[in-house]
């Protein structure tokens, strides 16, 4: 637990409080069955109804004593528990969002969402187990422990034997439990992934009718998660009965002995009663304890694997950036010899020898077949991630010499995969820039040709998307992707394929918005059709990592053979549908 310390000191009232009043409630426990014996062996035995009704009084005093320091620490203990853990996962959260591509690959979306709500519930728990019970169940073990030995020493000799009994079996118990409480929080990982997947493409898996193939899976995660966390709950269910039996077996030994020394006139029935409910105490704080350890164990699993997260390295970062404060003024982009591979070193590149300039305004088309490098080649720009070779520069600077912030505001990128998030188009326009007036929306809004059907909604730019965006066509979500990217007026605009789902003739006016809205913004725009990058100042044709032709359209049509392959297939194909 070294460094979360910084999350109790703000807390650190209740973190005290919470466990002092309960060691008060503890005090309370222990002097109630002294004065019940005091009620037997006096009150009763002498039949002294005054006597009867002051300890009476007292020991009512004591019990809403006991109820006021009960109350008190429970809720300092859950305040302290819950706001500790609270800003454990808000770091958490911040922590993933610092992440890089890199290492959101490292962890599937499922374990994170279950480390950050499953792990930190769990610490959240034990947390506040410990603090109820952390003092509570010493306490009450030492406190009855030294009444026990005061009311009569050698029949409390009978428990300092069961005590070691209990120790040894609570620590196997425990050495078999945390090992399996880690693989539960691994199937727990498995069964929540699946879920996600499951629900986020939902449409694809109801167009193939394989709804039946994911229940199937989801069966078997979930059948595997059960499997597992029986087995784990096993060794919780074997610790009840174990301590009962304990308990039981002593509580027996303690009335035999004990009865024969009231026979034999040496103890008094009083006594024998509150030592009774001495041993019980010592028994249950025995229990409290044990079960204290057993979540533990559990918790130690979800720390172990929130530190994995916490401790992860990070891949992408600028703390080495050599000019924090420059930011990006022209678009001037260019690659030097650029290579690139995803993750392994000793993996092949997806990129190899990369290199061209964009000139400040320039519109760049890239054009290749699927899986020819282009979207891995754009992603370099704004560092999503870093080359392997070579390097990227923008404005003649490497982009590692920038900050993350400052070169990602210069740079404004409409993904291949386009996320709209839940909320009002209003609000997710303003992703590229909060501060912007209603006629600065509504500007980009047309520029991106998405004004008009906007304001065909009965609630305009007030309307709800839905989680992703889902009452809207694919067209239209692109459209307003490319509004909310314009919207963060960048030095550098790159679009991934992010027209595909847009007639011509609407994306030709939005490329006209380019030539005339954009003059000063370098355009990086990857495309299927030729037709979408055919007015572009430079085309680079990719292949295999690899640029085989570069220059305008007229030019590459004469020179390069991928190109014309290109073109006059899908030249046919148009010719085949206007047939």
């Amino acid at each position: 637990m070294k460094g979360y310390g910084k999350y109790a000191r703000p807390y650190l009232s209740a973190f005290i409080i919470g466990p002092c009043l309960m060691i008060l409630e503890v005090l309370g426990e222990i002097m109630l069955p002294k004065l019940m014996s005091l009620i037997i062996n006096h009150g009763v035995a002498e039949r002294d109804f005054g006597y009867i009704l002051r300890i009476g009084l007292l020991m009512v005093g004591v019990a809403f004593f006991m109820a006021l320091s009960g109350i008190g620490g429970a809720y300092f203990s859950a305040k302290a528990s819950i706001c500790f853990t609270s800003d454990l996962r808000r770091d958490l959260f911040a922590r993933v969002q610092q992440f890089s591509f890199q290492n959101i690959d490292d962890f599937s979306t499922g374990s994170l969402v279950t480390r950050l709500t499953n792990d930190i519930q769990q610490v959240q728990m034990v947390m506040m187990m410990v603090l109820r019970l952390a003092l509570r169940a010493p306490g009450m073990l030492v406190g009855a422990l030294i009444m026990a030995f005061i009311m009569n020493y050698r029949l409390a000799m009978i428990i300092l034997v069961v005590i070691p009994v209990l120790g040894c079996v609570i620590g196997a118990i425990l050495t078999t439990a945390y090992p399996r409480f880690g693989v539960m929080q691994t199937k727990l990982d498995r069964l929540n992934s699946g879920i996600q997947e499951a629900l986020v493409n939902v449409r694809v898996i109801k167009s193939f009718v394989r709804e039946d193939f994911e229940k199937e899976r989801f069966r078997q995660a979930n059948e595997d998660l059960q499997e597992n966390s029986l087995r784990a709950l096993r060794i919780v269910i074997l610790t009840m009965p174990v301590m009962m039996l304990a308990m039981n077996v002593t509580t027996l030994a303690v009335v035999w002995y004990g009865g024969n020394l009231i026979i034999g006139g040496r103890m008094q029935v009083g006594d024998l009663t509150a030592f009774t409910t001495y041993i019980v105490q010592i028994l249950m704080s025995l229990m409290m304890l044990s079960m204290v350890f057993l979540q533990s164990s559990r918790a130690m699993a979800s720390v172990k694997r929130i530190n994995e997260v916490m401790g992860a390295e990070i891949r992408l970062t600028d703390h080495k950036a050599g000019q924090k404060e420059k930011r990006v003024t022209r678009g001037k982009v260019e690659f030097r010899e650029v290579s690139f591979r995803y993750g392994q070193k000793d993996g092949e590149n997806v990129l190899s020898g990369i290199s061209f300039l964009a000139e400040p305004g320039q519109m760049v088309g890239i054009i290749g077949a699927t899986g020819s490098g282009k979207t891995s080649l754009v992603q370099l720009i704004p560092r999503l991630y870093d080359v392997t070779g070579g390097k990227v520069l923008v404005d003649d600077v490497d982009v590692r010499e920038y900050s993350l912030k400052n070169l990602r505001d210069g740079v404004g990128m409409v993904l291949q995969k386009n996320v709209l998030f839940s909320g009002t188009i209003e609000e997710n326009l303003r992703w590229g820039n909060e501060a912007a007036s209603k006629e600065e929306l509504r500007s980009f809004a047309q520029a991106a040709q998405a004004d008009g059907f906007v304001r065909a909604f009965p609630e305009g730019y007030g309307t709800d998307m839905g989680q992703g965006g889902v009452n809207v066509s694919g067209g239209q979500k692109q459209r307003l992707c490319i509004a909310r990217a314009l919207l963060k007026q960048p030095k550098i605009l790159i679009l991934d394929d992010s027209t595909s789902a847009v007639d011509t003739a609407t994306e030709a006016k939005i490329r006209e918005c380019f030539r005339t809205e954009l003059k000063n913004t370098t355009k990086i725009i990857i495309a299927q059709r030729i037709g979408s990058v055919e007015g572009a100042d430079m085309i680079l044709v990719l292949d295999e990592g690899r640029i085989i032709g570069r220059g305008r359209h007229e030019e590459l049509l004469a020179s390069c053979k991928a190109y014309q392959e290109i073109y006059y297939s899908q030249r046919e194909k148009e010719q085949e549908v206007g047939a």
